[in-house]
């Protein structure tokens, strides 16, 4: 293991991080926040009880999730396509340095920095939404699973990438829409039930569910199934990493 390679990989990514401050975690926690204010304080206070939980408290895991999911991404995908668009990465790939690595480097830096946000997030909203964690490792290691598994989403979308249009495609229009339609705000047991069916085959469904269990102890699918289908999504995403460096599509062309 060229332990040397993966600590410079991840250290470029992360300064880069820090020298972005405001837009790698300003932004999304202020977007956030405005979350909060509107959907936790303002509509929150006038609305019933959802499971026992106000619904202040109750959205907090998931606007933690949109943001974490979203970040994910993006920050994965940039970091991979910016080396590709500047031509440096020939020099990655032609360094003593294995795929295997190459990934741990980048998106072990992409998944610290959504880690990083989730967490700051979470403090923050205690600003204005009082709530309690019931279970706060298992919490913790659904924000780290989960921001590991997008991440390697957003290396696959920096890769296939050609513009820097197509970053921002996935996370706009497909990650974002199911997130909020994911039980972000809301229960899917409030839904019909051909609709709760049909949110089923919404995979962020799982991943919201099982974090909101993780922060009071109800979800509205069983946990082992939410931990079971994100780490079905890991594998997916790593099969698809090993055929790029296999292939070298995009990379080495």
């Amino acid at each position: 293991m060229n332990f040397y390679a993966i600590k410079a990989i991840y250290l470029f990514e992360m300064a880069r991080a820090w020298r972005t401050l405001l837009q790698s975690i300003a932004s999304p926690v202020i977007s956030t926040s405005l979350y909060f204010i509107v959907f936790g304080s303002a509509i929150g206070s006038r609305m019933a009880q959802i499971d026992g939980i106000s619904y202040g408290a109750y959205i907090v895991p998931g606007l933690i999730m949109l943001s974490v999911l979203t970040e994910s991404i993006s920050n994965a995908s940039f970091g991979i396509y910016m080396p590709k668009w500047a031509g440096t990465i020939y020099e990655v790939l032609s360094a003593p340095i294995s795929a295997f690595e190459i990934v741990i480097g980048y998106v072990g830096a992409a998944a610290s920095k959504s880690v990083i946000l989730g967490l700051i997030i979470m403090f923050t909203s205690w600003l204005f939404v009082d709530y309690t964690i019931v279970h706060p490792w298992w919490m913790l290691a659904f924000l780290i699973l989960t921001s590991i598994t997008f991440c390697l989403f957003g290396f696959i979308i920096g890769v296939w990438a050609d513009g820097w249009e197509k970053l921002q495609i996935v996370p706009i229009m497909i990650v974002t829409p199911l997130t909020f339609l994911g039980g972000s705000f809301y229960s899917i047991s409030m839904l019909p039930p051909f609709w709760q069916k049909v949110t089923l085959f919404n995979p962020v469904v799982y991943l919201v569910s099982g974090f909101r269990w993780s922060f009071y102890g109800v979800s509205d699918v069983s946990v082992g199934i939410s931990l079971g289908m994100t780490l079905v999504f890991m594998l997916l995403c790593l099969a698809g990493i090993w055929w790029i460096f296999r292939t070298g599509y995009r990379l080495k062309t």
